[in-house]
């Protein structure tokens, strides 16, 4: 392996280790707001970070794998089980939030402001960005689809943020109880695209057992 690929290999690691370590952060930052809010938007954000946590923490797995030599079968046979279970958890995802959201619908029910909510949301706004940078960048210089895709995936993140943070203002400013469940539901469609895709990609790697 040439220096300069596996120096590169390293320091892709040493991102996905640092996204793993803030995305657990913002998970249960905003799973603590959520719940004491009553926000479904904002619990829902947080579910839809573990998905993040487990991407990143699998690709970081593989990276390592590279680094250190690991057998291409394993690779693969890692992606397969891996893309299954971020697939599934994108399905749990997707129905807890569309139950809960049109539950309070129904119901008519409302958030309550979240200052912690708002703190992480704002904290989110400047992390993500700074995460995609780094994985495309990364992503190319390795030739790496995973990366440039975990980019494509923090980059959706970013999108439900700005979603998510909207919804919280309306309810404060003009009173909008329904924007909380709305700005959930919102997230469904996205979640939904990426365990589909999750699913397909699982489903097209083949390699040798045993």
């Amino acid at each position: 392996m040439e220096k300069s690929r596996k120096k590169d290999l390293k320091e892709a690691r040493t991102l996905q280790i640092w996204n793993v370590i803030y995305d657990v952060t913002e998970v249960v930052i905003s799973l603590i707001a959520g719940i004491m809010a009553n926000s479904s938007a904002l619990i829902g954000w947080a579910l839809d970070s573990t998905i993040e946590v487990i991407s990143a923490t699998t690709l970081g797995w593989r990276l390592h794998g590279e680094i250190k030599g690991i057998n291409e079968e394993k690779v693969k046979r890692r992606k397969k089980i891996t893309l299954y279970v971020i697939a599934a958890s994108f399905a749990l995802v997707c129905l807890f939030i569309s139950y809960d959201s049109i539950t309070k619908l129904i119901n008519r029910e409302t958030a309550s402001w979240s200052t912690l909510g708002l703190i992480i949301l704002l904290v989110s706004l400047v992390a993500n960005p700074i995460l995609i940078y780094f994985k495309r960048k990364y992503g190319n210089k390795l030739d790496s689809p995973a990366l440039l895709a975990d980019a494509k995936d923090t980059f959706i993140c970013l999108y439900q943020t700005v979603v998510v943070l909207a919804g919280l203002l309306l309810v404060k400013w003009l009173g909008l109880w329904w924007a909380d469940p709305i700005a959930a539901l919102l997230i469904v469609p996205y979640a939904a695209k990426e365990g589909w895709e999750a699913y397909s990609k699982a489903k097209d790697i083949d390699y040798n057992v045993g």
